[in-house]
């Protein structure tokens, strides 16, 4: 197998877990800045579970899912989830209340408020997070990807440094790091997309 096809296995489990991070994390997070009964028993939940490990967490993963492409995309919707969940509630939390004033007494809808004053405040702080938490889902990765699997960057660099094939190691370290840089990248693009407003 070339190390094209190692690559996309492993950009599609990324992409695979953070868009069901995204989709768990953002409706968790809005769910908690918007009611506060919710918080307040979220909150204790929230910051129990956020410190702990994520690798400690996959003996107990592979239990449940078994060795093979759940396994691997759960560790990194463990990994992305809490920080999304957090920098959303936050940025949420912090929407001056006048904001919501104005367009209510403008005759706006819920769904206009969600559009014009929650999404612009959450996403500069949802994607700042999702750029730190990516690097680390990609280390994560890179070790579930040294088991159960024929497929991924990790298998591709421990199967040639098991071969003694030093050169394979290398090239797969630095596509392993530029997939991490071109992730980066998009997230950039993707922040002046839909942030524009910031400048």
């Amino acid at each position: 197998m070339i190390i094209w096809q190692h690559i996309s296995a492993s950009s599609l489990r990324i992409i695979e877990g953070i868009a069901i991070a995204l989709a768990i994390g953002v409706p968790l997070g809005l769910l908690l800045a918007r009611s506060p009964k919710i918080n307040k028993i979220g909150n204790p939940l929230l910051y129990f579970t956020y410190p702990i490990p994520k690798l400690a967490l996959l003996p107990l993963i592979m239990l449940l899912f078994g060795i093979g492409e759940a396994a691997k995309i759960t560790m990194i919707v463990l990994i992305l989830v809490f920080q999304i969940i957090v920098a959303v509630r936050d940025a949420a939390l912090h929407i001056p209340r006048e904001d919501f004033h104005v367009l209510t007494s403008l005759g706006a809808s819920k769904g206009q408020m969600l559009r014009h004053i929650v999404l612009p405040a959450v996403l500069p702080e949802l994607l700042t997070s999702l750029r730190i938490a990516t690097g680390t889902a990609i280390s994560v990765l890179f070790f579930t990807e040294t088991f159960g699997t024929d497929k991924g960057m990790g298998f591709y660099i421990v199967d040639a440094w098991m071969r003694l094939n030093y050169s394979e190691m290398s090239i797969g370290i630095l596509a392993l790091s530029l997939l991490g840089v071109l992730l980066f990248f998009l997230i950039d693009l993707l922040e002046k997309w839909v942030c524009g407003w910031k400048k």
